[in-house]
């Protein structure tokens, strides 16, 4: 074979060993392609699932709205527990002294001393945090409350004070269901504990015997949950409170109803008027189809046929759903590399993560990288995927905000002020004098996460429309559930004094 037969067999070998090389480049980027979509596809089913559409959002506060009504009617009657809380009138701005709190609702409790002075003044306020070890919210109850009295006592003694005489308010933000002012049955646990031979306890008797125990001269004057204290504190300082909501790690929200409007338990209604704490975290909407993360709660814990509003809303759940929508992501294709193990562990994903990762204003999203390194152990995460892993937390948190939202509307139903004929499809508008509603929030999903508040107001002007929304005021309490039940520990024990011989 000659030179150029030689050089016409290499440029032939040449030309296929290209057509090779090209080949296997053309399908590993179509495989690679192919992958990537697949991680599209993923969150795009989340968006679909997650949509909250404005007349969607209507039917969902008319749904709530309609529990709510039934709730009234009698026990049982509704998912949506509408718990009286023989709170039958609440701060005026006249309490005057030093009283105490403890306000108890998660992992960590709070002592507070409060000292006030008349014309809706707090003079002077100290709180202190305490963590709760793990094994005391699955332990007995007489450990906890004997942990919670003596945190008390070292707390008043390291202030100088005296507890002699003093009204001690304790928040308790639980479903429980009171007998009077000072007393409730828990009826369930929720959030972390799991202490059952607790259930069915007078939970103030539990601490009451607690502090005796620990050698204090004090009892629980008010016990309230979390959205009703926030509820005692906003109407403190603006009587045309007519609301409270929660939007933390758990969420919540508490009215003033009308007597005349319940129709249970009529024996514990004894004035016109009676703050009812919602429980809403209970509700189903028939609106929101649960997406498969919302039924993956599978720590063994949650059972997520339960308190679907508020695992779809609050703190403790949002940055879970997002690790499942990103583990089903690394599942579906290769968009997270190798690195998958953490992905798999229930819970690391925390939701002041999720809005660290939102909230990433950066053009290379440098707090996403960061995050998903430092909680995740995934490093050296491509730009096109830190964008898409901050899609799935504005889904998320967008979701949350605006069925919160449509929470608030349906208080403002219930109680006639969102402007319709009850819940009816006719136009909101105002009819008559306007009458101007503040609804008291705490909680640090809606004070610390920025975004969240912003699509929460935004969804709550849609459905209510300009002219109403108007008349509707949110006000951030800080401390509301502690000081709240401080207020109301004063106010009744300033009540019980004036009736006493």
């Amino acid at each position: 074979m000659g030179r150029g037969q030689w050089l016409g067999v290499a440029a032939v070998c040449a030309a296929a060993l290209a057509c090779g090389v090209a080949a296997t480049l053309v399908s590993r980027r179509t495989a690679a392609r192919r992958r990537w979509n697949r991680a599209v596809a993923v969150v795009r089913e989340l968006e679909e699932g997650c949509a909250t559409p404005t007349e969607r959002l209507r039917r969902v506060a008319n749904s709530l709205a309609i529990e709510m009504f039934a709730g009234l009617a009698s026990e049982g009657a509704s998912k949506v527990r509408m718990l009286l809380t023989c709170v039958d009138a609440l701060p005026d701005g006249s309490e005057e002294g030093i009283y105490y709190a403890i306000d108890l609702g998660g992992t960590s409790f709070r002592v507070m001393k409060l000292e006030l002075g008349s014309g809706s003044m707090v003079v002077n306020k100290k709180v202190e945090h305490q963590p709760i070890p793990e094994e005391l919210t699955k332990g007995s109850s007489e450990d906890l409350f004997n942990m919670i009295a003596f945190a008390l006592k070292n707390f008043i003694e390291r202030e100088g004070g005296s507890a002699e005489g003093k009204a001690l308010g304790f928040t308790f933000s639980f479903p429980v269901r009171q007998a009077s002012i000072s007393s409730g049955s828990l009826i369930r646990w929720t959030k972390e504990f799991s202490i059952e031979e607790a259930v069915g306890k007078d939970v103030a008797q539990c601490l009451n015997e607690a502090l005796v125990r620990n050698g204090l001269n004090l009892q629980v004057t008010a016990l309230v949950n979390n959205a009703v204290g926030t509820l005692a504190m906003g109407h403190y300082y603006d009587e045309d409170t007519v609301a409270s909501v929660i939007i933390g790690a758990g969420t919540n929200a508490s009215y003033i109803e009308r007597s005349v409007a319940i129709t249970k338990s009529r024996c514990l209604l004894t004035s016109e008027l009676m703050v009812v704490n919602v429980e809403w975290g209970s509700f189903r909407p028939p609106q929101i189809p649960l997406t498969p993360y919302d039924i993956c709660f599978n720590d063994g814990t949650h059972n997520h046929y339960d308190q679907a509003f508020e695992k779809m809303i609050s703190g403790v759940y949002l940055g879970e759903i997002a690790r499942l929508v990103l583990q089903r992501m690394a599942q579906e294709s290769d968009v997270f590399g190798s690195s998958m193990n953490c992905l798999s562990t229930p819970f690391i994903l925390s939701t002041p993560c999720l809005a660290a990762i939102r909230d990433d204003d950066s053009p290379d999203l440098r707090a996403v990288g960061r995050v998903l390194e430092q909680q995740l152990k995934i490093k050296d995460v491509p730009l096109k995927t830190r964008k898409l892993v901050m899609r799935v937390c504005d889904i998320i948190t967008q979701r949350a905000a605006r069925l919160a939202a449509a929470g608030i509307v349906a208080v403002l139903q219930k109680i006639g002020r969102d402007g319709t004929l009850c819940g009816t499809t006719e136009a909101r508008k105002i009819r008559g004098e306007p009458k101007r509603s503040v609804v008291a929030i705490e909680g640090g999903l809606y004070q610390g996460y920025s975004i969240f508040r912003e699509y929460l107001n935004e969804a709550l002007d849609e459905i209510l429309g300009d002219e109403i929304a108007s008349t509707v005021t949110l006000r951030v309490m800080e401390e509301g559930s502690g000081i709240g039940a401080a207020l109301l520990a004063a106010s009744y024990l300033s009540t019980r004094q004036q009736h006493s011989p």
